[in-house]
């Protein structure tokens, strides 16, 4: 009987070096992938899971129609305050992402 894990990779995965991100950031926006863009672009900036990524809302990172800087949200699995930081490009994208789906307030980010 052999180990399910036998010869493969057990453990936290190595991180991304700084050109893999912006080759897949690149390669997003060649595509035209807005979606996907604001996705990884989100978990880059927060570092966060994707089911708490996935469960944010509009109101959570803006107000009065602007994309905050600075957003903190508790995570799940944890049930801890996080706070994080949303960069400049990320912050256009995500106003983009916004004003193209006419998303409200209380919509989910990614719906």
């Amino acid at each position: 009987m052999t180990a399910w894990n036998k010869g493969k990779r057990v453990g936290q995965k190595k991180a991304f070096k700084l050109e893999d991100i912006w080759r897949i950031r690149i390669r997003l926006e060649i595509e035209h992938n807005l979606e996907q863009l604001v996705l990884f672009n989100l978990a880059i900036d927060s570092k966060l899971r994707s089911c708490d990524l996935i469960t944010l809302k509009v109101r959570d990172i803006a107000s009065s129609g602007l994309i905050q800087s600075r957003a903190m949200i508790e995570q799940q699995k944890t049930h801890r305050e996080v706070q994080f930081e949303i960069t400049p490009k990320t912050q256009q994208c995500l106003t983009q992402w916004v004003h193209e789906k006419q998303l409200a307030p209380s919509d989910f980010i990614f719906p």
